[in-house]
């Protein structure tokens, strides 16, 4: 075990809009080391949710990313030889990560000739309230409220 938690490395903002998350959000994104292609894609897709629904695609992004992010989960623990999923809220850092993941997940999901029209559909969807990313959300907003009876096995 190490003696102490491991420090965070400061992200640096991205070059167009200034913002951590989005920094985030495209090395998530990226595959294979190629930084410059995530963030083709990335604002590529912005690009195209701004003709799409004439509002700035950044705007659009943040409110959908906004709308993917769940509030309590359900984690595994083992009592008694029976093991429980009990609900428990999520970290705030723990919150972004999913909410990055599960857009990206759902975005490659989907049909669509690009990668950046796929991102561009999903974040467009998820500003609305529908789509991949925001079922997988309500799923486990839903499996924590059904668990809620074990709440207090909570640690």
């Amino acid at each position: 075990m190490r003696k102490q938690q491991a420090k965070k490395l400061p992200l640096a903002p991205d070059p167009k809009f200034g913002d951590i998350m989005v920094t985030r959000f495209i090395n998530c994104l990226m595959w294979g080391g190629k930084k410059s292609t995530a963030q083709n894609i990335f604002y590529d897709a912005l690009d195209k949710v701004e003709k799409t629904l004439s509002e700035p695609g950044y705007e659009v992004w943040k409110k959908a990313m906004a709308n993917v992010t769940p509030g309590v989960e359900v984690r595994s623990r083992r009592i008694g030889g029976a093991t429980f999923q009990i609900p428990s809220e999520v970290r705030p850092d723990r919150k972004i990560s999913l909410s990055i993941k599960w857009m990206i997940k759902y975005s490659r999901d989907r049909n669509g000739k690009t990668m950046a029209d796929k991102l561009s559909n999903e974040i467009i969807a998820a500003s609305k309230g529908e789509g991949g990313a925001i079922k997988k959300k309500e799923d486990t907003h839903k499996m924590a409220d059904a668990n809620k009876a074990f709440s207090h096995f909570r640690v």
